[in-house]
């Protein structure tokens, strides 16, 4: 990846939870899962200008389901990731773990 591809940590938020979901998902279900899984209060238009971002990235597809009533006529937009957001995922991790390597976070004693 080249310096602008890599994701931002909402970004990757928001691709793990959607991916986590294993199933096309819509902005309120991924919002859910951010909050069950860090216990991070987010705001929901955060969730939906990112996944809008992830989609012009190519990250990420949507469709928009049916209108139904119970939603005042208005339809759902369902995401789904990309092969390349997959890639994405895989390639964060990756410098993740290669930054962590080696890595001891034991304190350092009080120098005073």
């Amino acid at each position: 990846m080249t310096k602008g591809n890599y994701l931002g940590e909402f970004e990757l938020i928001v691709l793990l939870a959607l991916v986590r979901l294993d199933e096309p998902a819509y902005g309120m279900s991924i919002y859910d899962e951010i909050l069950d899984a860090t216990g991070r209060a987010v705001s929901i238009q955060a969730v939906y200008v990112t996944l809008s971002r992830l989609e012009r990235k190519g990250y990420v597809e949507s469709r928009v389901g049916e209108s139904t009533v119970e939603r005042g006529g208005r339809a759902r937009k369902y995401y789904t990731a990309r092969p390349a957001g997959l890639s994405a995922l895989s390639l964060s991790r990756a410098m993740f773990d290669n930054l962590w390597a080696g890595v001891q976070l034991n304190p350092r004693p009080n120098q005073s």
